[in-house]
């Protein structure tokens, strides 16, 4: 079933346009991608389809009946619906094609998406094609009325070859055509990567892009493009969520570390966008994170839909818009509200839309006021939240503190992209332990919502115990010179937590601030005032130190969550604050994560019966821990597997470079299609087994590799390259015996000893 953005089709839709969004869902695989009405560029094809084994496609879809064409040519199409007055319109055959030349030539701009050799230097490396749909009129009037002599019977798929009910509909011819309406026979079928893939979704829709590093670009406006790396975007379900938000009020629960800020700041982009006059109010709980909100939205709106303008305005700092972003007691400060909430009838400041990040903070008198400053006429409020969160215990009736009914209007984002598998893992059997019993009697605990992780894996928490607090601070700032050294992370993705500032006996702030100086560490206090909350800036290049109420919708490449034995806090009344504010630490984490600790508690107790733990008189130990990990930024958004394949790509394309041999164009050229399109199936069901995308099994590139040289043996399964020790122990022998049934080619195999033995 392919995957279809949006997930399901808008009502306002033509009865034709919902018949082909049926068709593409139910028959096309799983890795095929389908855009209804995407805009892209200025231009809104019915469809666009991206696959990596297709390349793209856009279709025209129209509703004409026999009788409704008065007149045609490739040019234009004279149309007369019943009595109506006859009108003119373009072909839809040019308006597919010039919609997907609009496409193809703005991707052109992006030299990872070229060919770099042969006679096609310079064009797009992967195929793309155009047709038309037209889903009222069969094959057999196409033939009656000449249609076919100006629609190319290739690029035109009719109501007989895709209706599901229709007796002679058949799902393989229905994709046969779609593989034929590529007009350029000449070029070279090369597969999509998942990393093409991501690419050409970056480019083409501005409301998917999470980051992008670059660097300064050259002399003329359109080498901004060439300068892009390390591209990150929405998957496909954060994608379908941010577009599908919809009008009006909406509410929004999502695990940590889901995207739930990014789809929010992504959702203040496309109302300003869409109602440049309209009034919008961000509200959050703490100042810290109100202010990388602000930042985030300020570099949002920054952002110009045409990428190419983009270097005009990279270095610009203003920013007209109508956006104003607060943290909820900054907000009644400023607008001169009573704490109470209490004002006149009419004295409340009007917003066209509000959106409340982080809402399970808010008291439900916060709430109620709230209520009164939206504009009645759009009701656009759109709340996200974490129940794993609340670290506050807030209980509310949103129905009865906003007046708006929210019921069908919730989504749920539980899928956690922030934190490695062993991050998240250690995280929440943490909190289940602590807080979490299962009790659905308890309807703040029923709206948890359990995280689902993503195959990127990395280093377990490492944990570290100290005789006193000022060894347990030493041991975190070589941690960090060795992070920053060794694995080349920067200061600015560091952080460091604690839960009290001081006690009768310490000042452990203080204590922090000596040792990182004596370090030579540069730091920044980012919890110490509410000036200096105001003042955070995550790319500034120093270690933040912060509590951990202040660190809430923050993440890091690495933190430490310093002085464990101060938790649960002896003075806190309710236990299960603390655990939620425990795992709120944990998740902060995208990669490395320490504990440490000098003392005993309940939670220290915890760590030690679940984990190993370090010790100073282990240090050795701890050393060769943190350097058997090689962790960098480039395997950093890979799975484990991907991680080894990187290292084993390199030994193999050296292996390669030697013989000369290109196995990939190889592979390419002779792989049986019987096997790979069998080898395809075994990875389906794999991955609908493991609930994960079936790329991240194995990619076609190496599906191919084995449905061309075809091994029946382990020997022989390693020695290709990119099948080393961890696919066997993963897939090898699955895969085998599949592949035991399949006959060896005779000319790949002479190939496959010459090259590989």
């Amino acid at each position: 079933m392919a995957q279809m953005i949006p997930d399901s089709i808008p009502r306002q839709a033509t009865s034709g346009e919902k018949l082909v969004f049926k068709t593409l869902k139910s028959s096309l695989p799983d890795d095929f991608i389908v855009y209804y009405e995407p805009e892209v560029n200025g231009r809104r094809p019915d469809f666009l389809i991206i696959a990596p084994h297709l390349g793209l496609l856009v279709l025209e879809v129209k509703d004409y009946t026999k009788n409704t064409l008065v007149k045609i040519n490739k040019d234009e199409w004279f149309i007369q619906h019943g009595e109506a007055q006859l009108t003119t319109v373009k072909s839809p055959l040019k308006q597919a094609r010039d919609n997907m030349f609009h496409i193809a030539s703005y991707l052109q701009k992006e030299k990872s998406l070229l060919t770099w050799d042969g006679e096609y230097k310079g064009r797009l490396k992967f195929p793309y094609g155009y047709g038309t749909v037209f889903t009222r009129i069969t094959q057999a009037e196409c033939v009656e009325h000449q249609i076919y002599h100006i629609n190319e019977p290739h690029f035109t798929l009719t109501r007989d070859e895709l209706d599901l009910d229709h007796d002679t509909f058949s799902r393989e011819h229905f994709i046969e055509k779609l593989y034929g309406m590529f007009p350029f026979k000449h070029v070279k079928r090369q597969y999509l990567t998942v990393e093409d893939i991501e690419t050409i979704r970056f480019y083409l829709f501005p409301e998917v892009r999470i980051s992008a590093k670059w660097n300064e670009p050259r002399k003329y406006r359109e080498d901004w493009l060439l300068s892009l790396t390390d591209l990150k975007t929405m998957d496909v379900h954060q994608e379908n969520l941010a577009k599908q938000i919809g009008e009006e009020h909406r509410l929004i629960r999502g695990v940590a570390g889901s995207g739930k800020t990014l789809i929010l700041a992504s959702r203040v982009k496309t109302l300003q966008m869409n109602n440049p006059d309209w009034k919008i109010l961000v509200l959050c709980y703490n100042i810290s994170l109100a202010t990388m909100i602000r930042q985030m939205i300020e570099e949002k709106l920054r952002e110009p839909a045409d990428m190419i303008d983009f270097i005009s305005t990279k270095n610009s700092d203003k920013t007209d818009h109508n956006v104003e972003v607060f943290h909820y007691h900054g907000f009644i400060s400023k607008k001169r509200i009573k704490e109470d909430g209490e004002m006149p009838e009419g004295s409340y400041p009007l917003y066209d839309a509000i959106l409340i990040d982080e809402g399970q903070d808010f008291e439900p008198e916060w709430l109620n006021m709230i209520s009164k400053c939206l504009n009645p006429e759009t009701k656009s409020l759109l709340i996200v939240e974490d129940r794993a969160q609340n670290i506050y215990k807030r209980k509310w009736n949103l129905r009865k503190l906003t007046g708006l009914d929210f019921r069908g209007r919730s989504r749920y984002l539980s899928i956690n992209y922030r934190n490695t598998a062993e991050i998240l893992q250690f995280a929440w059997r943490f909190y289940e332990m602590h807080t979490y019993d299962g009790d659905k009697t308890d309807q703040s605990k029923a709206e948890v919502i359990p995280p689902r992780q993503t195959e990127r894996t990395g280093p377990e928490p490492i944990v570290y115990k100290a005789s006193n607090f000022e060894e347990e601070v030493d041991f975190v700032a070589r941690s960090i010179h060795k992070l920053h050294q060794e694995y080349d992370i920067p200061f600015s993705e560091m952080i460091i937590l604690y839960r009290i500032r001081r006690d009768r006996n310490h000042s452990y702030v203080d204590i922090l601030k000596r040792v990182l100086k004596q370090h030579q560490l540069p730091y920044f206090w980012l919890s110490e005032n509410n000036e200096t909350k105001r003042q955070f800036i995550k790319k500034e290049e120093s270690i933040k130190i912060s509590t951990i109420d202040s660190s809430k919708g923050l993440d890091f490449q690495a933190v430490f969550v310093v002085n464990l034995d101060n938790m649960p806090f002896v003075l806190e009344e309710d236990e299960e604050r603390e655990a939620a504010l425990l795992y709120i630490a944990m998740t902060r984490a995208l990669e490395w994560l320490f504990l440490s600790y000098s003392g005993v508690s309940k939670y220290t107790n915890y760590l030690e019966s679940v984990s190993h733990v370090n010790q100073p008189n282990v240090k050795e130990q701890l050393e060769q821990e943190l350097a058997s990990t090689v962790w960098t930024e480039e395997t950093a958004a890979t799975t484990e597997l991907e991680a080894t394949e990187i290292i084993e790509t390199e030994e193999s394309e050296q292996t390669m470079a030697k013989t000369s041999f290109d196995v990939h164009a190889f592979s390419e050229e002779n792989h049986n299609p019987l096997v790979f399109e069998t080898l395809r199936g075994w990875r389906k069901k794999r991955a609908a087994a493991n609930k994960v995308p079936a790329y991240t099994i194995i990619e076609n590139k190496s599906l191919m590799i084995l449905a061309t040289f075809i091994p029946h043996t382990q020997e022989e399964f390693m020695s290709l390259p990119f099948f080393k020790e961890k696919r066997w122990e993963m897939y090898g022998d699955e895969l085998l015996e599949i592949l035991k049934t399949m006959k060896k080619s005779t000319t790949s195999l002479n190939i496959f000893r010459d090259t590989f033995s």
